[in-house]
């Protein structure tokens, strides 16, 4: 057994005598304190979810091509833990609070910015009992007075955990669809939001269908990028 399961084992149970304890140090109240909080937000750096060096404003040298991209870190620690309890065990009241994490690392957004989060598979939404993508992203919209939109739909429920790169990069390439309900503007900037950064081929793919449906301008937030190379 992991030292995340069975620190999560020992955290849930906690749960059930207090509404929440902290999943960093334990401490009833919150899922995640504002101690344990502000040390994330004090030594966690936005990093190229490609080759993990830091950013500059969104960008990294070696991958000029990249969207600006943001995001709390790499997906190891609590910022690993946090992920696997708010999407595998459903503790919905980590969501503002990631949500809070990742809006500390993104510069102001224009008016014109439509947030866009990457779609959940409807059989995940069904296990879970929520889109945890879709709330984030309401949260974030919030802090900006600015839209989040379905502008992308599955067109069947791909599942990638698991699956090796070259799988992914085919299953993400017939994943999404721009939802025809919706126009692109190619004067907005659309903000794509995940959760992790593995391979990248999903957040590639849903820009590319963008792309080709008249939009011009990116940007990228993510939870967390992956810690393998």
């Amino acid at each position: 057994m992991s030292n995340i399961v069975k620190k999560t084992t020992s955290i849930n149970l906690l749960d059930l005598i207090a509404p929440h304890s902290c999943r960093g140090c334990g401490r009833l109240g919150k899922p995640l304190c504002d101690c344990c909080k502000k040390y994330i937000l004090t030594h966690s750096t936005s990093l190229c979810p490609i080759c993990k060096t830091t950013t500059i404003n969104g960008k990294c040298q070696k991958h000029p091509s990249l969207p600006p991209t943001y995001n709390i870190g790499k997906r190891d620690g609590l910022i690993d833990l946090l992920l696997h309890e708010y999407k595998y065990n459903s503790v919905r009241a980590l969501a503002p609070i990631l949500a809070e994490l990742i809006n500390d690392k993104l510069p102001t957004l224009p008016k014109s910015t439509i947030i866009v989060p990457l779609p959940t598979a409807t059989n995940h939404i069904r296990t879970r009992g929520f889109d945890h993508t879709k709330k984030i992203a309401k949260t974030l919209a919030r802090y900006h007075s600015c839209k989040t939109k379905p502008l992308l739909v599955r067109t069947k429920n791909t599942v990638q955990v698991g699956s090796d790169k070259k799988a992914r990069l085919i299953q993400a390439e017939q994943a999404f669809i721009v939802n025809p309900k919706y126009r692109i503007d190619p004067s907005a900037t659309y903000l794509i939001f995940d959760d992790v950064w593995t391979t990248g081929a999903s957040i590639k793919s849903a820009i590319k269908k963008l792309r080709q449906a008249g939009a011009k301008h990116f940007i990228i937030a993510l939870l967390a990028v992956s810690s393998l190379d």
